[in-house]
């Protein structure tokens, strides 16, 4: 129950155990389609859809090394790790980083983007993460943001890898110009791919752009005119991604999207009888990410080590200052009130285990009350 990578259903890993197939042949041309079609209606864009070979990070940084040359300004909110991370990519790159500093365990506002953009003239673009998974954070106020940049005429870059398919993210209708994602969180896929969708907007600054080699997008989109990817791919990864993009859509969007919001709720439900309160205020507190305070007198480790060793169920702790501070648990991609339950369970069960007084059973009844609800 990690903040990714996440559980894989079994379908998805028998996917990967088809022969190896040549990626500039014909069976490969028809699994690229079949990919490039379904990731069209997860994404919700008719834009361009891309798959690379790598790590949630590598498809930031390809978003943001395809469109940031050296001195450009971009707007970027720092409210954990990964927001920070993104910042980290486009200095490395050369490019101005305009910081909107947020307190962890908070989510950027529309009006502090708008606020920034006053402050300063001639910005490029604005990068965001939409789900901070540090801290279990999710900026609510995206299509805001996404409405400004149009407004403004300011291309937006999104961060979704460990949002993607677990909660809503209408690409085109938001007004996204680059949205990336991992295969490994919500989409219930094996660690190894990350997914990019490109608007028709973005295009233009690309092409005017001094992009990388591996991840140079141009190239991407020239080979994916006979359905095949400049580099090598990683083929069993692409046939698991495939059936996963199959069990999504064969669920449906909306009801992933419900499926995924009750499961939180039981786990927030959960927590606050537990006395484990909300790290992020309950109106942008994540579905996918469940950051939980950790109580007073209470080693977080080992609880943890309690859960995994005794119970057999592994969440994990925070990054960095938040180490200590919080629990953190994934609730994507393979969540149902099964999951959900063992996992209550099991973190009840360690933190009385630990010394933590609280009567068995209290966590669990709101789960229970929360799926009898629905």
């Amino acid at each position: 129950m990690l903040p990714g990578p996440t559980n894989v259903p079994d379908r998805v890993m028998r996917a990967m155990m088809k022969p190896m197939i040549s990626h500039r042949g014909p069976e490969f041309h028809a699994l690229y389609e079949s990919l490039t079609d379904r990731l069209k209606q997860v994404f919700q864009t008719k834009g361009d859809v891309f798959v690379l070979t790598s790590s949630g990070t590598g498809g930031a940084e390809c978003a943001v090394s395809n469109v940031i040359n050296p001195g450009d300004r971009v707007i970027v909110p720092v409210f954990g790790t990964f927001s920070g991370r993104l910042k980290e990519k486009i200095l490395r790159r050369g490019g101005e980083a305009i910081e909107i500093p947020v307190k962890e365990g908070e989510a950027p506002t529309a009006e502090q983007v708008e606020e920034a953009l006053n402050k300063k003239r001639d910005v490029k673009a604005i990068a965001l993460v939409y789900n901070e998974t540090s801290t279990g954070v999710t900026v609510r106020d995206l299509p805001k943001i996404g409405g400004i940049s149009r407004k403004r005429d300011i291309l937006l870059i999104v961060d979704a890898v460990s949002i993607l398919g677990g909660d809503y993210l209408p690409v085109d209708e938001w007004g996204v110009d680059i949205c990336v994602t991992g295969s490994q969180k919500c989409l219930s896929c094996p660690p190894g791919l990350a997914m990019i969708s490109v608007s028709e907007r973005a295009w233009k600054i690309i092409e005017e752009t001094s992009r990388p080699y591996y991840f140079d997008l141009t190239l991407f989109r020239e080979f994916s005119e006979r359905r095949e990817t400049p580099a090598t791919p990683a083929v069993p990864l692409f046939y698991a991604l495939e059936e996963a993009l199959k069990m999504v859509l064969e669920e449906g969007l909306e009801e992933r999207f419900r499926r995924h919001a009750t499961c939180a709720k039981a786990f927030y439900r959960a927590g606050e009888a537990l006395g484990l309160t909300s790290l992020a205020k309950e109106e942008h507190r994540s579905n996918t990410v469940i950051a939980l305070n950790v109580p007073a007198g209470v080693d977080n480790a080992e609880v943890i080590r309690i859960m995994r060793e005794s119970y057999g169920v592994v969440i994990e702790g925070g990054i960095g200052k938040l180490k200590k501070s919080i629990f953190r648990i994934g609730c994507m991609g393979m969540i149902s009130e099964a999951e959900t339950s063992v996992t209550v369970g099991a973190l009840e069960s360690a933190l009385i285990d630990a010394g933590y007084s609280v009567k068995m059973g209290t966590g669990m009844e709101k789960v229970w009350q929360v799926f009898r609800s629905q």
